[in-house]
This record gives structure tokens, sequence and C-alpha cells, in this order.
């Protein structure tokens, strides 16, 4: 699928197999989501071209090394995306953070936003938009439609699990969205839960229900 990567790799499909047991409690599944985030940050990061060269001194030579300029905003939708959050801010410490709090709501049919809050001059700054599952894909369309109200610059969505009718909803309405992903799930039930899935992945990383 166009601008949907995924991260088929032995150690990515070890780690999920855990969040997907119902049997892991919420510390080790705190822990899994934040191992993955980091090699989806990794990967999103990969084509990285805003660098610059600076002269620094090693212990042993002077010599010149690459740094990152301009570094992306990551934002969390929350609350299931905080779960990734500092774990991908460990992998771009310049990065700022933003955050989207927003839900769909069943009786109204529609979402609803009851937080957002951004860095300062965000206006034509790369976008890492965490959340951990996409299924029906509602959320993850409003906070891009949010987002791009500020023009912000590319987004890349940073996700454990997709379902593909949420891909293909994401990139229908976004065609220029990258989503980097562990798998591609193929059924949502009924209540738009991913089967198999992982569940909550909110109250699995919180102990709520």
């Amino acid at each position: 699928m166009k601008n949907v990567t995924v991260i088929n790799h032995p150690l990515m499909k070890h780690k999920l197999g855990y969040l997907r047991d119902k049997t892991t409690n919420s510390y080790e599944f705190r822990e899994i989501v934040k191992e993955i985030s980091k090699i989806l940050a990794y990967e999103a990061m990969k084509s990285w071209e805003q660098l610059e060269t600076v002269s620094i001194e090693t212990p042993i030579a002077k010599t010149k090394t690459e740094r990152i300029v301009n570094p992306p905003v990551v934002v969390s939708i929350m609350r299931a995306g905080n779960g990734m959050l500092d774990a991908v801010l460990s992998m771009i410490p310049i990065s700022s953070a933003g955050y989207i709090g927003i839900y769909r709501d069943k009786f109204i049919k529609n979402t609803v936003e009851y937080y957002f809050k951004m860095p300062e001059n965000i206006k034509g700054k790369e976008v890492l938009l965490c959340d951990p599952l996409i299924a029906t894909a509602d959320t993850i369309v409003a906070a891009i439609d949010r987002l791009k109200q500020y023009e912000v610059g590319k987004i890349k969505v940073l996700c454990i699990l997709a379902s593909k009718y949420g891909l293909e909803k994401v990139l229908h309405f976004h065609p220029d969205v990258e989503i980097y992903t562990v798998n591609i799930e193929q059924e949502i039930n009924d209540v738009g839960y991913l089967v198999p899935g992982l569940g909550d992945a909110g109250d699995r990383l919180y102990q709520t229900k």
C-alpha cells in the first residue's frame, strides 16, 4: 500500500506477540510499547535530510559530525498515544511535543475534541503523530485535519497496529501522509476493535476500563 511502511522484523513480531497476549501485565505492556515506539521513530527518521555539519573534538582528534536541525514535533493522540510519546522523544530529544485529546462519540457518531495544545511556531514543521492503534481511523483523520489547519509540514503517523480499512480511509482523505506500523489487521469487529488486535491500548497501558 502506497505511503505505508510495515516494519517486518523478527524482533517486532516477537514484541507484538507479547502485546497481543492478554496475560501481559500493564507494566510489561507499557515497556514493550516504548520499545516498539523507538523503532517506529527510527524508521520514520530514516529519510531526514535537515542536517548541519559541526566541528567537535573527540578524546583523540578534531573532526566534523552531523546534527539534526529543525526537528519534527512529536504529537500524541491522547490518551493511548501518551504511551508512545516519551519513547519517541527519547530518540529525538531536541523535539518539542504536542497533544490532541479526541475521541469518537458513539451516540452522536462523530469525533469530539476536548484538548488541543501545540508548541509555538508549528507552521511548516514536520509532525510525528503517535497513536498505537488505527481501527476505524475516525480519530486519526480528525487529528490530521486539525494539524493541517495549523499549516504543519509533512505528517508521519506512528502506530503499532492498523486495519486495512483504516489505512485506506486515512490515505483517502490525506494521501500525502506517511504511515509506519508493525502489522496490518484485516478485520474490525462490530464494536470497532481490531481483530485479533490487542484490546484497548489505553486501558491496557493504564489499567483502566
